[in-house]
């Protein structure tokens, strides 16, 4: 017994090591995310793992989780945003209350006190501090000294904005493997997004987004689950400036912690050109990827 246990670890540290191997960049942190059980595990994983992007490991014992990632695609922030909106509280992020309530009993950890006091009114973002660092524990109090109008407007944009960003974030990924004109990581990221985008609960956005929302969803959809059926490129990139096109709507009609970039590539369609979103004012040019990287310009910065 005592053989096969020690067979099985090194097989699970190869298969590790293997993973890690295929991402490009990579950069690791260890950091702190809050569960219980094996079921736990499972979620916050898939949560945190894209394809050659980004790998979690996270320990029950220690609840710790080692990331590993590609610095030139996303960054810690992003992983984690991503498992607090699966329920799962971190040191920079706190999962939604209403996300958190529909974990199975089991999964349900026990939250800090400190975390639900200074953090119910805007769970999943992150705000900045007095000295410009990344602190989702210091601001929030901000919101309940407000008036009750002021507060619940204020609260209730806030709130809204943590529902979208999980769509936005699988668009960015879509974008970068676009530019690193991979198939197979653009496929899986749309259908990440295009998975996204059935579960959303429009009931749950802001009068303005909910509008948006209603305009978009389906075209968002069909586009995601076009870009998810195929692995060629160009059949890909044809998609992508018709569901960049629609996202572009959404974002501008939801709150952003960030500016975001809205670019445009005059070449691309036989000349009439395209568009797309970015986090980066730099052009990296998804139409192309490493052909023209840089072609392109920044139409609009939307913040």
């Amino acid at each position: 017994m005592k053989s096969l246990n020690i067979l099985l670890t090194a097989s699970f540290l190869l298969v590790s090591a293997a993973a890690w191997a295929q991402i490009r960049n990579a950069k690791t942190e260890t950091v702190k995310i809050e569960g219980n059980c094996g079921m736990c595990e499972t979620t916050i994983e898939k949560a945190g793992n894209v394809k050659k992007v980004a790998s979690v490991e996270w320990n029950k014992d220690t609840k710790t989780a080692l990331l590993t990632y590609d610095a030139t695609k996303t960054n810690a922030d992003e992983i984690l945003k991503r498992i607090a909106l699966a329920g799962y509280d971190n040191e920079k992020y706190r999962a939604p209350d209403e996300v958190y309530a529909k974990l199975h009993g089991c999964c349900q950890y026990e939250r800090s006190g400190q975390a639900a006091a200074n953090i119910t009114e805007v769970p999943g973002v992150s705000l900045k501090n007095h000295s410009g660092h990344m602190n989702t524990m210091q601001e929030a109090p901000k919101a309940v000294t407000e008036n009750h109008e002021g507060h619940m407007e204020h609260a209730a944009e806030i709130q809204s904005a943590s529902k979208l960003q999980g769509i936005f974030a699988q668009y960015f990924s879509l974008k970068d493997a676009l530019i690193q004109s991979d198939g197979g990581a653009a496929a899986s990221a749309a259908q990440s997004l295009r998975q996204s985008v059935l579960t959303l609960k429009m009931e749950e956005l802001n009068g303005a987004e909910h509008t948006a929302w209603m305009a978009a969803k389906n075209a968002l959809a069909l586009e995601a689950e076009r870009i998810a059926g195929t692995k060629e490129l160009g059949r890909q990139r044809d998609y992508f400036a018709s569901l960049s096109t629609h996202m572009y709507t959404l974002l501008k009609a939801s709150k952003q912690e960030e500016t975001v970039y809205y670019q445009h590539c005059p070449m691309y369609n036989k000349g009439k050109g395209a568009n797309w979103l970015s986090k980066e004012s730099e052009i990296r040019n998804p139409y192309y990827g490493a052909q023209m990287l840089g072609c392109g310009k920044t139409v609009e910065a939307i913040k």
